[in-house]
C-alpha cells in the first residue's frame, strides 16, 4: 500500500501481553501499577519487533502512543495532526498504541479517559487523518447475529447496509487478553459510517490477505 502512493498508519495493541511474555508472566497482574510496567516493558519490545520487520523492506516507521487527553484538547489532538502529516511526507509509517503507562494512571486519578481497546483508537486515528478506509484485522470471519463462539448457529452478516438493523449479539466476543469484541466494533463502525469512511473485518486467518 505504501508503495502505490497511500499514506498507511497501523494502530497495534499488544503492550501488556508482550510484556507478560517478555516477563515470563502467565497472568496479568492485579496491582495497577505492576500492569503499567508490564505494558511500558511490552511496548519497548513490540516496536522493535515491528521495526525490525519493516526494516528488511527498508521501510523506516514510527511509534506515536495517544490517550484521551490528546483527542480530548484541541491543540494536542491538532498537535497529533500535525505529527501523523509529517510522517507522511518523510514517507514513514506511524504505529499507533494507546499509551497503557500514562491512560490508566489518568483513569484513577481523574475521569475514565482510556480508549478501552483499540478498535475505538483505530477509529478515532482514521478520522484524525482523514483516512479513507479502515480495515480491522480480527479473530473472526465477520459479524454475526449471535456470538459465534458461544452459539455455533450464529449466522454471518457478509454486507451492513444499514447500521440501524444491526441487533446483534456482539457483546462478548473478543480475545483472551485483549480488551476489543464486536460491540465495540460495531459502535465504531456507526461512528465512522457517519464520517463516511469506508471498514472491513479482515480475519487474521484468512488465506486471502
Amino acid at each position: 500500500l505504501q508503495r502505490d502512493g497511500r499514506k498507511v498508519v497501523l494502530v497495534s495493541s499488544g503492550a501488556i501481553g508482550t510484556g507478560l511474555r517478555r516477563m515470563n508472566l502467565d497472568r496479568r497482574p492485579k496491582y495497577l501499577p505492576k500492569v503499567q510496567a508490564i505494558a511500558a516493558i511490552g511496548q519497548c519490545r513490540l516496536m522493535s519487533q515491528w521495526d525490525r520487520l519493516f526494516n528488511e523492506r527498508d521501510q523506516p516507521v514510527a511509534q506515536i502512543l495517544l490517550t484521551r487527553n490528546d483527542i480530548a484538547d484541541r491543540t494536542q489532538y491538532q498537535n497529533a495532526q500535525a505529527t501523523f502529516a509529517a510522517l507522511f511526507g518523510l514517507n514513514v509509517i506511524p504505529i499507533v498504541n494507546e499509551n497503557d503507562t500514562l491512560a490508566r494512571i489518568a483513569t484513577l486519578a481523574v475521569t475514565e479517559l482510556k480508549f478501552g481497546d483499540n478498535d475505538t483508537l483505530s477509529a478515532i486515528t482514521a478520522g484524525m487523518v482523514h483516512a479513507d478506509y479502515l480495515v480491522l484485522m480480527t479473530d473472526v470471519d465477520c459479524l454475526y447475529d449471535k456470538n459465534p463462539r458461544s452459539n455455533p448457529d450464529g449466522h454471518a452478516i457478509e454486507v451492513v447496509e444499514n447500521i440501524e438493523d444491526l441487533k446483534a449479539d456482539v457483546s462478548s466476543a473478543g480475545s483472551a487478553l485483549g480488551t476489543g469484541g464486536m460491540l465495540t466494533e460495531t459502535t465504531d463502525w456507526h461512528q465512522n459510517l457517519e464520517e463516511e469512511l469506508d471498514r472491513d473485518l479482515i480475519r487474521l486467518a484468512n488465506d486471502d490477505f
